[in-house]
């Protein structure tokens, strides 16, 4: 019995070893158009931006919707003026109460403290469809210390 345990395990492992060496475009062939929609998505890098293009976003953001994505303490704390708060896990929710289903390609700037959480909440708004995303990647205390705007 042990020996058909370890057959079967081996047998798992070298599964896993070679799904993984095989690309992603590759398992895509055989998906329906969503999957392989997901697929291109998640494979498309995130557009970034630093502290100095957002300062420009801040002061004159046209139509764009920027947006906190760190957590409701962290906001409450202090956070840019002008900015909503929609926490990072709750992004592919709560961004429907801001924009209409036709709004796919209105510009959203995502912000954290480092550009972390920014960066994968860009990738999920991507995931869903939208097309003008960007993270902002800087660290927020630098943004205070600078002298830019920051309320509490």
């Amino acid at each position: 019995m042990k020996t058909i345990n370890r057959l079967a395990l081996c047998f798992v492992a070298v599964l896993i070893s070679a799904s993984l060496s095989i690309p992603s475009t590759a398992l895509a062939q055989g998906l329906p158009p969503a999957g392989k929609q997901k697929i291109e998505a998640t494979q498309k890098p995130v557009k970034t931006i630093g502290m100095e293009e957002y300062r420009r976003i801040v002061d004159n953001p046209g139509g764009a919707l920027i947006i906190d994505v760190r957590e409701p303490q962290e906001y409450a704390a202090g956070h840019v003026p002008g900015v909503i708060n929609i926490p990072r896990g709750l992004i592919e929710t709560q961004i429907w109460n801001h924009l209409g289903k036709a709004d796919v390609e209105r510009p959203i700037v995502l912000q954290c403290q480092s550009g972390r959480r920014a960066t994968l909440a860009a990738q999920t708004l991507g995931e869903l469809g939208f097309t003008q995303t960007s993270a902002v990647i800087m660290n927020l205390d630098d943004w205070k210390t600078s002298g830019n705007p920051f309320v509490k």
